[in-house]
């Protein structure tokens, strides 16, 4: 039993770690807890002995969990739903929650996510593994069963998509702020002049309603377009609480204390280059949105 223990309080030490790992493995904070949990289960039942870094075998542990279940998503879907936007990891600007701290420092935007659910399985585990957590090519190539420079090679194609695909927001978080800020004033306004003049010229907005809002589900891409399809939403702007999510500016937008939708802005050049909505109420019911709403 002491020994058990002891496995538990060195695994504990590395659960932010590989949460951190799953959730931009997968997208999902439910599934990845599962992949932790998973992880745990093998590890309570293995013999570790010999394992000289515990940090590196549980990561290529979950890792491979995380392959699995990329593999099996891609056996069961059909033809998509609709857009996808990853599940959002939320907190208040004025808030500090250790636990959602750790898990951002180790997360990825919800337009860099995006991209990533678009990769094959192999490449976003190549990629996830070695640009984000230094895992080797000779690890990477006995996890996807082929040779390092093969695994070299589905890191780099993944790298191109993600440079090709993903904006890189500004650093500056107030300033991310104050852009923010700006939109839903001029949603709140009806001034679509004031909102296409914010908006990147390749700017594209995604909003998942899931199989409940399917009706809200959309991709819209330019500025004319974005801006006209927020300004249906003008009514709703009011309501929208000022939130950091997955590292930067968003909002939740909660009429009546009622999430109605979590959203992420990725501001590039002082534009907004993306906009990405969770608006599936089943998907918003399960995150922890605290008093986000008040």
């Amino acid at each position: 039993m002491e020994q058990r223990d002891l496995l538990a309080t060195h695994f504990e030490a590395h659960r932010d770690h590989l949460r951190g790992v799953a959730y931009r493995m997968l997208g999902s904070l439910s599934e990845a807890d599962d992949a932790v949990q998973e992880a745990w289960l093998r590890l309570s039942r293995a013999d570790v002995g010999a394992v000289d870094n515990l940090r590196a075998w549980l990561t290529t542990v979950v890792a491979r969990i995380c392959l699995n279940l990329l593999r099996s998503r891609g056996t069961r879907r059909e033809e998509p739903l609709g857009p996808h936007v990853p599940d959002p990891i939320v907190r208040r600007e004025d808030g500090v929650d250790p636990e959602r701290e750790a898990l951002l420092a180790e997360s990825v935007g919800l337009a860099l996510l995006v991209v990533l659910d678009e990769l094959a399985p192999a490449e976003r585990l190549a990629f996830v593994l070695h640009d984000s957590f230094g895992v080797s090519f000779d690890d990477i190539a006995a996890l996807v069963g082929r040779t390092p420079e093969a695994a070299r090679q589905l890191a780099s194609r993944a790298r191109r998509r993600v440079r090709d695909a993903a904006p890189v927001p500004d650093p500056d978080l107030a300033r991310q702020r104050e852009v923010v800020s700006a939109f839903f004033a001029a949603t709140r306004a009806g001034d679509l002049g004031a909102l296409v003049a914010l908006l990147a010229p390749d700017v594209v907005l995604r909003a998942d309603g899931g199989t409940t809002r399917a009706d809200v589900s959309v991709v819209a891409r330019g500025p004319r377009a974005v801006a006209e399809h927020s300004l249906g939403f003008a009514a709703l702007a009011p309501f929208a609480r000022p939130a950091v999510v997955n590292g930067v500016a968003g909002a939740v937008v909660a009429p009546e204390g009622r999430p109605f939708s979590v959203m992420s802005f990725t501001v590039t050049g002082g534009k907004i280059a993306a906009i990405d909505a969770l608006v599936d109420p089943e998907r918003l019911a399960r995150l922890d949105l605290g008093d986000l709403d008040e």
